[in-house]
């Protein structure tokens, strides 16, 4: 037996020996892909082992492991990731965040937190989402990407922006914009001025226990913007491309040739003054039968010929869009940079139209020592838009389509027809005619310093200046329909703004043992100055001069010149508390004082409490492996508004002209009343909510319910005009907000094959009301506002149809005639009238919203597909009153009008004594629901075998298209129009309905793009 033990033991020994000799050390460094920052406690194991080590504080970790071996690398958050040992020593891995991760880091300002501690109601929007759609203003990028968010344009003409309203609105005069905070900043304006490539992340304040940390300005909830900073890693140049073109939507549906002659033709048969032996011709006196030509020369010219001029048609075109990006980012440990410059050009469907926009940020982070940290963000823009405010169609629509453009040696001919209010529509779009040019410059800056005064106790301070101007330069010539042969006018209009932040914020966190504290301590002091300036002129000499020389005008029309300046400062404490991952408690207080309101008032203190319970790290649940996360919330706050002019409190003065014994003279005398007693208009906000994730993560979302209600509200109360005033500026009424947030995304597919599919939807339903006016639960009607309504409804008769033949007596009744447009007699008195036959028919804010995402990868190939919704409202189109007339003299709807022959039951009989049809009104309220399909792309990545031949990162090429279709929507199918979805923002101070007027049309773009990486 002995023998045997001895050979079994050196059997063993030589095997312990083999496998020694075959392990080698392997040392490396886990970092983040995000940040390029280490992570600490990363599992390292060797695949099918269970031997295995964990990354220490510096992302560091040491293995032994044989050439065959592959390591896995796996933490809480980040997808795994594998790497085989091979010939190499040394491997440093970067680890990717999980897409659905509970460890995912979100800004909550003046901070960040895990989304797993978030007791607020917050969401957020990826650089990867912003980079699927290519738009020029950064806020197009929330639409239908979060729940709560209601996006809308207010354009579509090239640098159009948009209208943003978080869970609905609050306030009629005061203001319902959100705040835009960019890296920490608060940013005044729209996000126009930044280029989309440049953002990280955007995530969303919605309820009041998350933006109440932002007091006097969260009320319409935070937007909180994230631009791209380095990380430790090489240098690297990164460039975005693309280039496309764009079409319209659609045209605007007017009559041509024929069918504008059949009109015109009725218009005067409806009066009695047509004769059927000559249709050219209408009898100006019916005793006589004495006849005069109906239609020009020009046109009967064309009636003859079968000629047609499409006015629309000869200055629509297609438009170009183009964008190009280059970026640099890397650092080590100490310094961290990343910059960029960005050149984004559109021009429009119509020659004139076009945006110009050049962007340069720099971004530097700073280590000095162990204890002290510095940084800088800045981002300069430069840009130029070009025929903001000019309706280059509303003459094309309005033209008779017989007439022409051109004289018979191809000059443009400016009167076209003998009508005096009409041109020649061409004029308008002709090189210097008519000109509206804005230039933009704007530098915005935040530069912080941070010092750790002990373990877990850090001072931070931030200084953000910014600075913008913008010039507008107006130019109408000799030959424009606004001249109309009159001399040229010009003016100019220029604004510098120059404010500035700073803030002084205390920050803790500690650890002790189940027990997570954090603290944040604020000052702050913002300041605010706006000087403006503009003069008009007439008579300019030489109109090559455009605005640059109003000097030699014959005539100063106006000058003005205008300064406010506003100061907020604050105070603000939050606290967090967590035990064990599973109770979390959020108190925020903040105190601001407003230069805007009068002494006794500037002060108004706003708190916010939240709660969360994490159901999953219960007993109950924890073991359960189907759930990955189950989160309830709670929180309550209250946050306030000071959206008026910086001197409303203090009354005002204008200029008068009285008589000074026999001479003229120059006096002022008070046109607004002083109110002292102006106060904050508050929000007080509850909300419920429940976070979920599934399946590995594979099915994770969002639900919350909420309720605001907004008190003492900043509008103009209504005063008898007899004593001298019509309004005064008061706190009085009340709105309220509810409604409910779904949010889910899913994989639904993620096989080994290499086939991925996964979804993000999201729906919001908002109930907004009036709760109360200034006399208490009593309508305003002369305003719309309704108690129990939304804010804005279309109020006005309602259209039951034309007057028929069968009707003439009844008709008469009500002093209407057969082809008329029928109106609902509501009291059935037998007379319509305007206090009692008025109805509420609508509202243009939506039943609800809703969006959706669909992704596809394929070895390489990539497609995505994003769907916005917009259901259950009303809109208001003014093309179906401008272009409904209806008298014979200007162009209309190429409609379904009724005639003797054709009886229809919709729009009226044209009528020559008949400027616009009686209740022309009821013909522009339609459905603007619809189904709008907002993007597509198709991508492709080249694999890995080929970018490592030609020494490059990456590279992508993809094809995109935008706006390609518009479903379920009757207004566009049904009723002329083009485009449903638009947005009017606030006008003289106070919220308006929305009304789509007759302006470039909607486009659909499909562009080509690579992005690479060096």
């Amino acid at each position: 037996m002995r023998p045997i033990k001895l050979l079994l033991l050196s059997a063993m020994l030589l095997f312990c020996v083999v496998v020694t000799a075959q392990n080698k050390k392997v040392t490396g460094r886990v970092t983040s892909s995000d940040d390029g920052g280490p992570l600490p406690g990363v599992s390292v194991k060797i695949k099918g082992a269970t031997a295995g080590t964990v990354t220490d504080a510096g992302g560091n970790y040491t293995i032994n492991a044989a050439s065959t071996a592959t390591l896995v690398f796996t933490y809480i958050g980040y997808d795994p990731k594998e790497a085989e040992v091979g010939n190499r020593t040394t491997i440093n891995i970067q680890i990717k965040p999980h897409e659905n991760s509970l460890q995912q880091v979100v800004v909550v300002g003046y901070g960040t937190q895990k989304r797993s501690d978030i007791t607020g109601a917050v969401a957020s929007v990826s650089s990867k989402q912003i980079s699927e759609l290519p738009v020029a203003n950064l806020q197009q990028a929330l639409q239908g990407r979060i729940a709560g968010i209601d996006v809308a344009s207010n354009g579509s003409k090239p640098g159009s922006g948009v209208v943003v309203r978080i869970r609905g609105r609050r306030s009629f005069a005061a203001g319902n914009d959100p705040l835009y905070v960019v890296d920490g900043i608060p940013f005044s304006g729209d996000l126009g001025d930044i280029s989309p490539n440049d953002i990280e992340s955007m995530d969303v304040l919605k309820d009041a226990s998350a933006t109440a940390i932002y007091g006097s300005r969260g009320a319409n909830g935070v937007v909180l913007v994230t631009t791209k900073r380095g990380k430790v890693s090489k240098p690297s140049v990164s460039y975005a491309g693309y280039a496309g073109f764009s079409t319209p939507l659609g045209s605007y549906d007017i009559l041509q040739g024929d069918k504008f002659a059949s009109y015109k033709r009725e218009a005067y048969r409806a009066i009695g003054q047509y004769d059927p032996n000559d249709p050219g011709a209408i009898i100006d006196d019916p005793a006589t039968f004495k006849t005069t030509t109906v239609f020009e020369p020009v046109e009967l010219e064309s009636m003859k010929t079968g000629r047609n001029t499409n006015y629309q048609d000869m200055i629509l075109e297609n438009g170009f869009q183009q964008q190009h990006y280059l970026g640099f980012l890397g650092g080590n440990d100490n310094t961290k940079y990343a910059a960029s410059a960005n050149y984004y050009d559109e021009k429009g469907v119509i020659d004139g139209l076009d945006f110009e926009r050049f962007n340069l940020k720099l971004n530097l982070d700073q280590n000095i020592g162990k204890k002290i940290k510095i940084g800088l963000s800045t981002i300069a823009t430069l840009g130029q838009r070009n025929g903001a405010s000019i309706n280059y169609l509303g003459q094309s629509l309005v033209n008779s389509p017989l007439t022409v453009p051109y004289d018979a040696n191809g000059n443009l001919v400016f009167k076209n027809s003998n009508d005096a209010l009409l041109s020649n529509p061409l004029s308008e779009v002709v090189p210097g005619a008519n000109v509206d040019e804005l230039n933009r410059t704007r530098i915005f800056a935040s530069i912080f310093g941070e010092y750790q005064i002990i373990d877990g106790l850090a001072f931070h301070i931030n200084f953000g200046p910014s600075y913008y101007s913008t010039r507008n330069g107006r130019f109408v010539g000799r030959y424009t329909n606004a001249r109309n042969l009159g001399e040229p006018q010009a003016f100019t209009a220029n604004t510098n703004n120059f404010s500035y932040t700073l803030e002084n914020i205390l920050t803790y966190k500690k650890q002790i043992k189940d027990h997570s504290i954090g603290a944040t301590a604020l000052y702050s002091i913002q300041n605010d100055r706006t000087e403006n300036y503009s003069d008009a002129v007439e008579g300019v000499p030489v109109e090559s001069q455009q605005f640059y020389n109003l000097g030699n005008a014959t005539t100063i029309t106006s000058v003005g010149s205008n300064l406010t300046e506003w100061t907020i400062e604050s105070f603000m404490g939050r606290l967090n508390y967590g035990f064990k991952d599973k109770y979390l408690v959020t108190l925020t207080g903040r105190a601001d004082g407003s230069s805007r309101f009068a002494p006794g008032n500037k002060w108004s203190f706003f708190p916010s409490f939240a709660v969360a319970w994490r159901l999953k790290e219960e007993n109950f649940l924890k073991n359960k492996e189907f759930l990955n996360d189950l989160k309830l919330r709670g929180g309550y706050g209250r946050t306030g508004n000071t959206g008026i002019s910086p001197y409303a409190t203090q009354g005002a003065l204008g200029r008068t002209v009285y008589a000074f014994g026999s001479a003229s003279a120059f006096g002022f005398s008070p046109t607004a009343i002083t109110n002292p007693d102006l106060k904050w208009e508050t929000t007080s906000t509850i909300n419920l909510g429940l976070d979920f994730s599934f399946f590995n993560y594979r099915l994770n979302g969002s639900v919350d319910l909420y309720r605001q209600n907004t008190t003492d509200l900043l509008m103009p109360r209504q005063l008898p005009i007899t004593g001298g005033y019509s309004t005064v500026l008061q706190n009085v009424g009340a709105t309220q907000n509810k409604g409910v947030e779904l949010s889910l995304s899913s994989i639904n597919f993620d096989t080994p094959g290499g086939f991925k599919w996964s979804t993000e939807l999201n729906v919001t339903i908002n109930r907004e009301k009036i709760v109360s006016l200034y006399d208490g639960t009593a309508d305003d009607i002369g305003n719309s506002w309704f108690i129990g309504q939304p804010l804005t409804v279309y109020y006005d008769f309602e259209r039951i149809g034309v007057w028929q033949t069968s009707e003439a007596a009844e008709a008469a009744k009500y002093s209407a005639k057969v082809g008329e447009i029928k109106i609902k007699d509501q009291d059935g008195n037998g007379t319509i009238d305007a206090t009692k036959d008025r109805v509420i028919l609508g509202s243009d804010i939506p039943k609800w919203t809703g969006g959706i995402t669909n992704r596809f990868s394929y070895k390489g190939f990539d497609f995505s597909a994003f769907i916005y919704v917009r259901e259950g409202s009303m809109i208001r189109s003014n093309f179906h009153s401008d272009n409904g007339t209806y008298a014979g003299r200007y162009n209309v709807i190429a409609a379904d009008y009724w005639t003797p022959e054709n009886p229809s039951n919709y729009y009226p009989r044209p009528n020559k004594n008949q400027e616009r049809p009686n209740y022309v009104s009821t013909l522009t309220y339609y459905d603007g629901s619809f189904l709008k399909v907002r993007n597509m792309q198709l991508g492709y990545s080249l694999p890995k075998k080929v970018i490592d031949k030609i020494k490059i990162q990456s590279l992508r090429v993809y094809a995109s298209a935008q706006q390609p279709f518009i479903l379920f929507s009757s207004y566009r199918d049904k009723y002329h129009g083009i485009d449903p979805e638009f947005a009017v923002g606030p006008s003289n101070g106070r919220e308006q309905s929305t009304s789509i007027s007759v302006d470039a049309p909607p486009t659909r773009t499909f562009i080509f793009g690579v992005n690479a990486s060096f």
